[in-house]
């Protein structure tokens, strides 16, 4: 039977966080420690301290975007904050890590992924936890696919606290800004996602007719982006110029559909270009329909307990959850005067099983019946059960 702990420290030392983290999350046979923390702090002291404490553990994570939550409160002080989800017992539990110094995004998560499976025989894992710097999540994940075949995939990218590249991800004392780390799981226990946006669609559809890169939209229906999104939310040009664009579309972000409807990946805008196109934080293809999407503050928050509630759904006795929830989302709440309701909404949701959620720029997963996908202001839910 698959065993998890979790394990949390807002020690301003760096070292003494890593060590009382990882004396709270110790665990039975403990092979994996999930990481995250501020990104102000000294993440080789925090692994260090986590070694020592737990010399067997391998770590594996990224920094989150201004705080973490457990079962035991929302941890988001400026002097940083350590989170350690354990993974132990009979199961099997690997992990593989590199910085990217260059290379092809997909011939580093084949690579990856064949470092990994390689310490197990070459046995097909059962699930795999990524996390990979905010630019080539898609590629890093069909080259970890290319080798692993079509396991389900949970985690999100790295994040900062302002958006400025100040993200580390965390691979048994290694700290980098660009690459991707991964763990693959083998065990008999429950294991399940829930991959959601939880938007609604507007009614308003376009068709994407200019793509400059994978992640620059220039044109829906044949005119600039920035055209069309005022013309569909009533906002001016001046509201979203610039880097605007980031915060006027948490409410208001862009959706596309998976190829059978099972699930509307939201894109969202991130910056608004002297040409009136969008930077956008997942990959696009043209001849696809974009949706405007829509939620409210209060929509965001109830988001968290619906999803856990769905995920229950799907399991027959959970036992404890990692819960990546989008930064933007977030910053959103935040902006909103209602970021103080996400840890009673998730802790009234989960009352007596310990979690970990953190705060990513890209959240990864699988809905029912979709393929493994990337996307922004989302959420992957993952529960683990007997």
């Amino acid at each position: 039977m698959l065993k998890t702990n979790v394990g949390y420290s807002q020690n301003k030392d760096a070292y003494q966080a890593g060590c009382e983290a990882a004396k709270m999350a110790q665990v039975e046979n403990g092979q994996v420690g999930l990481l995250f923390t501020s990104c102000v702090m000294d993440q080789k002291e925090i692994m260090k301290g986590i070694k020592e404490t737990c010399p067997s553990l391998s770590v594996v994570g990224c920094t989150s975007s201004a705080a973490i939550c457990t079962q035991d409160g929302y941890l988001n002080s400026e002097d940083g904050y350590v989170g350690l989800m354990t993974f132990g017992g009979d199961a099997t539990v690997v992990t593989a890590g590199c910085e990217n110094k260059g290379e092809d995004a997909r011939e580093l998560g084949q690579k990856l992924a064949t470092e990994v499976i390689s310490k197990t025989g070459n046995r097909k894992p059962d699930y795999f936890f990524m996390s990979a710097s905010p630019k080539e999540e898609e590629a890093y994940l069909k080259g970890i696919q290319d080798v692993l075949g079509d396991i389900p995939v949970f985690g999100g990218s790295a994040a900062d606290n302002t958006v400025e590249g100040k993200w580390s991800l965390l691979h048994d004392g290694d700290a980098f800004a660009d690459g991707c780390v991964i763990a693959v799981f083998y065990t008999d226990s429950e294991i399940k996602n829930v991959y959601a946006g939880q938007y609604q669609e507007t009614g308003k559809y376009g068709i994407i007719t200019k793509v400059s890169g994978a992640r620059t939209l220039v044109e829906i229906d044949g005119v600039p982006a920035a055209d069309k999104y005022c013309e569909w939310t009533g906002k001016t040009l001046e509201q979203i110029a610039g880097g605007n664009l980031l915060t006027e579309t948490i409410h208001n972000p862009l959706g596309v559909k998976d190829p059978i409807g099972s699930v509307t990946l939201i894109r969202h805008p991130m910056a608004c270009n002297e040409d009136k196109s969008f930077n956008i934080g997942a990959n696009l293809t043209v001849g696809t329909t974009v949706c405007l999407m829509e939620a409210t503050g209060d929509q965001i928050v109830e988001a968290n307990p619906k999803t856990i509630k769905e995920l229950n759904s799907l399991m027959k006795k959970p036992t404890s959850y990692f819960l990546v929830h989008c930064g933007g989302r977030r910053l959103g709440l935040a902006l909103d005067g209602k970021e103080d309701q996400i840890y009673p909404t998730v802790k009234a949701a989960l009352p007596n099983q310990k979690f970990l959620m953190v705060f990513t720029f890209g959240e990864y997963g699988k809905h029912d019946h979709s393929a493994n996908s990337v996307g922004g202001l989302s959420l992957s839910f993952t529960g683990f059960g007997e």
